[in-house]
Order: structure tokens, then C-alpha cells, then sequence
């Protein structure tokens, strides 16, 4: 999908449904905007239902500062204003109260930026605006004050969150990572667990990590096999998105195919909107022509060299998992029958296993283990079909959930030893 090509009224619309669509705001809360290429500042309505808006219903405000529109622009449109005043680089700016967000502002702290890579990846360091009365010309400066210092991500005292960005698409993105953050450093802190953080280092390594340097090879011809395989592919990782598994951009699908090849989810795609067309083909040492896979893709083809039992592998970023991932605590599926059988033996493996030593990495993942976590990082998943691993996936998610829950109701009490023997033998699981 290019956004480029689609009116700035069509993207305010499909991106407040995504954000409304996944709890980050109100019926009556939050707003966004775009400034085109003529000056002008397109955004969303003031009192117009945030679950039924139409291209119709978005304003414009010319340069000289005339208001077309069937209705009046968001009350909070001056602080959009003076946004664009003191950062002429941005295009997009967008306003909203996600819960994870709003506790953050309410106890006015900051999310920690560096206990996942992506996070300081996508919003950098992380601004607080004083509080101010909505839709006041205080607040605006006050926002303003902060983006002038050079942050594009703003907490506002007892608020909420601002972004703003080159693009609607990147500013979507990176509110989406810091709510995500959020998500998962308050489902740690609910289990009492011990947080650790990155050092910069770290991230600027991991920052520096490209694309698996391949050559590309030129693939005309698809199986129907294949083609039905890309199809489930993008359905599921639509669905994971959906979700909230991982984030717009993160994420990593992948599945073997009958020649010994494997198809793999491409780098840096939206995963809201991924299409058969976007998934990338890998043959021994060959990509398909002209598509970039996801970063991870050696690990995934040292994986399915050396287990033939596994034929489809999931990356992803849970926030309850990833509560686990970068905190002390360690995740047991020794909680009810289901957890146990589809999750067994959960290692956590050390930040940067993915791409420092992939053979090594690519070794854990036995028939007694087929999921791994990787501090401060992801979810490793396999299965021995893409259903197969997602179901792996949201069960790991679900059991997470659960046990953070638990911890505000008393001692987990696991499964014993003579329970787990009796479910690996009616289960036929290998010991």
C-alpha cells in the first residue's frame, strides 16, 4: 500500500480506525493530522464519533486560515498548529489516550525507551508537557516548548501522548511501539519482577545489524501449494496483528515448503496490509528478486536445516511474553494441560542470539522445546505447520496473561511432577 498516493483525508480516517479499533482511544478522544505538500492542515473533527468517521467528515484549514469542512476542526487543533510552526520538518501529528499511556502520564513517568530496541528505534528520546487545559493555547506552547527541543514523542501530564512524524504512517508506528512498551513494563512491574534495560550499546548494535546479504534469483513460476501457503501466511499474520502479537512492523512469519525452500515475511512491512505479492521466497542461499526479507531469516533457514520436524517458525513481541523477556521472571507453562502440551520446556536465551550465532540458537529448538524467548528481544515460536505455531503463539500469550494475573491473587500452584508425567504419556510427548 502506498500512502503517498492516498488523499490525506482517506489516511486520517484508516489510521483513527486502527487506533479506535484497538482500544488506544475514546469515542471522543484523540485527533490527528497532516499537513500536504500546499500548507494546509487536514484533521480530524471536533464531537464527530472517533468509530464512524468518513472522509467527509475530515477539515481542512488552508495556509491563510479558512476552515472547509462539514464540521468544526478538533478543539485541540491549535497545538497540531504550532507543531508544524516550530518543527517544519514534520508532516504528521497524532494525539490520542491509550490506557498503558494515560497510567504513565498520571504518575508523570516516563516509559523506560531501552528495554527493547524497537522502541528507541522508532521514538527516540521521549518528551513531558507540563499539564494544560485541553484545547487552550497554554497547552499548545507548552507541547510546542517540547518539540522545539527536538522530541517527537510527548507524554502530557495527565493526558495523554503526542507524536508527530514525516509521515501519518511513522507516527502511527512509533505510538503504537511506546504504548506497546508501556503494555508490557506495567504487566512486569504487576509481577513485582525486576525490569532490565539495554544499555545503548546494545541497541546501537543491534541497530547496526542489516539484511541478510543474499543474492536474488528470479522465481516465475508458483505452485498452488505455494500460493495457498502465502495466502494463510497473510491471514494469520494479519490476525496476530490484530491481535496486538507484535507491532506494525515487527513480526516475522515463516513456513517450508515441500522443495526444501521456505517463504518468509518481508522486512519492514506493514503487517496490517500485507499482501501473497509481499512474501518473500528463499532458496538455499537465494532470495526472490527485488523483496527483502525480514532480518532473521538466516536463523529461520538454520532452524529448518536441522529439524525436520519443524515446518513453520513465528517471531513475534507479545507484551505479556515480553513482560518475561525483559524482566527476571521466567515463563512456565506448568500452569494448566494446553500450556504444558503445546509449550513445554521454555528457555530464555541471551539478547542478540538471533543474529550472533545462528547454529547455536537454531540447536534449542528440540521436539521437547519448540519455544524460546530472547531477552529483551521476542518470542521464538515453531510448530510443525504456520497454524500449528500460531496456536503455540497465543496459547504462550494467553498462559503469560494468566500468570501475571495470578500474582494479585495469591501463589501459583504449578502442575506436579506426577501430573506432568501422566499428561506427557497420554499426550505421547516426547521426554
Amino acid at each position: 500500500m502506498n500512502l503517498n498516493m492516498m488523499h490525506p483525508a482517506d489516511q486520517l480516517v484508516m489510521f483513527m480506525e486502527r487506533i479506535y479499533g484497538y482500544g488506544m482511544t475514546t469515542t471522543s478522544g484523540g485527533n490527528l493530522s497532516i499537513l500536504d505538500d500546499n500548507g494546509d492542515i487536514w484533521i480530524t473533527p471536533g464531537s464527530v464519533d472517533k468509530g464512524s468517521l468518513t472522509r467527509n467528515d475530515m477539515v481542512c484549514i488552508k495556509s491563510d486560515g479558512t476552515i472547509i469542512g462539514n464540521h468544526k476542526p478538533s478543539s485541540e487543533y491549535p497545538f497540531h498548529q504550532n507543531i508544524y510552526k516550530v518543527r517544519p520538518d514534520l508532516k504528521a501529528v497524532l494525539h490520542a489516550h491509550p490506557p498503558a499511556l494515560v497510567a504513565f502520564s498520571i504518575v508523570r513517568k516516563m516509559p523506560d525507551t531501552n528495554i527493547i530496541p524497537n522502541v528507541k528505534f522508532s521514538c527516540g528520546n521521549i518528551g513531558l508537557a507540563k499539564y494544560g487545559l485541553p484545547g487552550s493555547t497554554d497547552l499548545g506552547e507548552k507541547i510546542a516548548e517540547e518539540f522545539k527541543k527536538g522530541f517527537n514523542t510527548v507524554i502530557l501530564e495527565n493526558h495523554g501522548v503526542v507524536v508527530g512524524s514525516t509521515s501519518m504512517f511513522e507516527a502511527f508506528k512509533a505510538f503504537e511501539t511506546l504504548d506497546f512498551s508501556a503494555r508490557l513494563q506495567i504487566d512486569a512491574k504487576q509481577m513485582d519482577a525486576n525490569i532490565v534495560s539495554l544499555t545503548d550499546e546494545q541497541i546501537d548494535w543491534y541497530k547496526a545489524k542489516q539484511v541478510a546479504d543474499m543474492n536474488e534469483v528470479v522465481i516465475n513460476n508458483y505452485t498452488s501449494d505455494e500460493l495457498i501457503a502465502r495466502r494463510d501466511m497473510c491471514n494469520l499474520v494479519k490476525r496476530a496483528y490484530n491481535q496486538q502479537l507484535f507491532t506494525s512492523t515487527q513480526g516475522t512469519f515463516s513456513q517450508r515448503l515441500d522443495d526444501g525452500s521456505f517463504i518468509i515475511t518481508p522486512h519492514a512491512k506493514d503487517r496490517k496490509y500485507i499482501e501473497p505479492e509481499d512474501i518473500v521466497k528463499i532458496n538455499g542461499g537465494y532470495r526472490e528478486m527485488g523483496k527483502i526479507p525480514s532480518k532473521s531469516v538466516e536463523l529461520h533457514r538454520e532452524i529448518y536445516k536441522m529439524h525436520p520436524h519443524i515446518n513453520s517458525i513465528v517471531i513475534a513481541h507479545p507484551p505479556c511474553i515480553m513482560a518475561f523477556a525483559v524482566s527476571d521472571q521466567e515463563l512456565d507453562s506448568r500452569t494448566i494441560p494446553e500450556s504444558y502440551i503445546l509449550m513445554r520446556n521454555i528457555p530464555k536465551l541471551d539478547f542478540g542470539s538471533i543474529y550472533t550465532n545462528e547454529e547455536k540458537t537454531a540447536e534449542v529448538f528440540k521436539e521437547n522445546t519448540p519455544i524460546a524467548i530472547v531477552k529483551n528481544d521476542c518470542v521464538i515460536v515453531t510448530g510443525d505447520s504456520l497454524l500449528n505455531a500460531f496456536d503455540r503463539l497465543e496459547v504462550a500469550e494467553y498462559s503469560a496473561k494468566a500468570i501475571i494475573a495470578s500474582r494479585k491473587l495469591g501463589e501459583m500452584v504449578k502442575i506436579n511432577d506426577e501430573q506432568i508425567d501422566e499428561i506427557e504419556d497420554a499426550f505421547g510427548l516426547v521426554k
